[in-house]
């Protein structure tokens, strides 16, 4: 892209992903903006535009948040993009910034979910598909089946994806679960379908984040390090066939990685951190080799190697990940933004990743939306 700005992100907030009983979604969208100004040492009436990603709160959540942090009359947009919502707001935010339409903009991700499956919102009341079992483990068993069966990935490795994240959310005071596990804890959780069991999964849960993003010469007067957005990358995916998930799960999210690298002039090689979108165990496993952080067939290869821990080749998921910190859809795009800014940053305590100057988000919604983001510390 030609004539865009350099853009900035200069403050970051975020809540503790939980499942949050007592607290309403605008309630911790709120505590998410104000943590992300306090960041940056600015006020609310410096913002500009806000983007504000959400899948179930309803009509116009986004102004329900803000309003009670400052009614100042500016552009509220709300975000919904399943679970790809908070990174279309963040891409919302840099859009606006780099083209020059505003100087300061605000992307905040928030949501409150019940305990349970999720139910596709593209299926009728009334239909045959609404009593059928949840949707997305099945199509993530049969990716697992498809990869394992071209590939060799086992059942093991999908559980050392989990046991890796559950390790690195235990160092994240802001994970939804905290606890380290076993291979065994994971492999005799409770199965969910085929080879996927509890531990393989996502939680649900709530909470929120919240990222502000400005230019280059308000980012010279901001008070805490900014960190430069090098490259913005969303996608869509193309007519494919619905009986072979594993290669639209694969075009989509390569697609759009390559253009997030060609944009930053940068190769996989560069990337020293990733938060990717481990909705189960094995997109993990698959999302190493769209992302180009492994060949075509070794994901299971580089997690049972070790090459994706803090401190192996590139650290994934530092923060836990979905499968540790939680996925709250709304919030998990921004929320990635929080931890590679933190990690940029150097402020990520025991989970740090040592010398990381470049780090990259990546974030699927169900539906085909795609966004990938490269960070660097300057």
């Amino acid at each position: 892209m030609k004539n865009l700005r350099d853009v900035y992100v200069i403050g970051v907030g975020m809540t503790k992903f939980a499942r949050h009983p007592d607290r309403k979604f605008h309630d911790l969208g709120q505590e998410a903006v104000r943590a992300a100004l306090e960041d940056a040492g600015i006020s609310y009436d410096a913002i500009e535009a806000a983007y504000c990603g959400h899948v179930m709160q309803g009509s116009t959540a986004g102004q329900q948040v803000l309003d009670k942090v400052g009614r100042t009359g500016i552009p509220i947009m709300n975000v919904e993009n399943a679970c790809a919502s908070g990174t279309t707001a963040f891409r919302s935010a840099w859009a606006n910034v780099a083209t020059g339409l505003n100087n300061v903009a605000l992307a905040v991700g928030f949501e409150k979910m019940g305990r349970g499956p999720l139910k596709m919102s593209r299926i009728e009341e009334g239909s045959e598909e609404e009593n059928k079992p949840p949707m997305m483990p099945f199509i993530f068993a049969q990716i697992f089946e498809e990869h394992s069966s071209r590939y060799g990935t086992t059942e093991e490795q999908m559980a050392l994806v989990s046991v890796k994240n559950h390790d690195n959310g235990a160092l994240n005071p802001r994970a939804q679960y905290q606890k380290p596990m076993t291979v065994e804890e994971v492999m005799n959780s409770r199965p969910i379908v085929g080879p996927l069991r509890l531990l393989m999964c996502c939680p649900t849960g709530a909470g929120a984040a919240a990222a502000i993003v400005c230019s280059e010469d308000i980012a010279r007067t901001a008070k805490s390090k900014p960190i430069r957005v090098v490259a913005s990358s969303f996608q869509s995916e193309k007519y494919g066939d619905p009986n072979e998930p594993l290669t639209g799960i694969t075009e989509i999210n390569q697609r759009t990685a390559n253009l997030a690298y060609e944009m930053a002039g940068l190769k996989p090689d560069d990337i020293d951190l990733v938060e990717l979108h481990d909705c189960f165990a094995i997109a993990e496993i698959i999302h190493y080799e769209n992302l180009g952080l492994c060949k075509r067939g070794e994901g299971g290869k580089f997690i049972e190697e070790g090459m994706s821990k803090i401190g192996g080749k590139v650290a994934v998921n530092p923060s836990g990940g979905l499968l540790a910190k939680g996925h709250p859809l709304g919030a998990t795009g921004v929320a990635q933004v929080f931890e590679i800014v933190t990690q940029l940053r150097g402020l990520a305590d025991q989970r740090q990743v040592k010398g990381a100057k470049v780090g990259l988000t990546h974030c699927q919604g169900f539906g085909g939306a795609t966004g990938v983001h490269i960070f660097a510390r300057e």
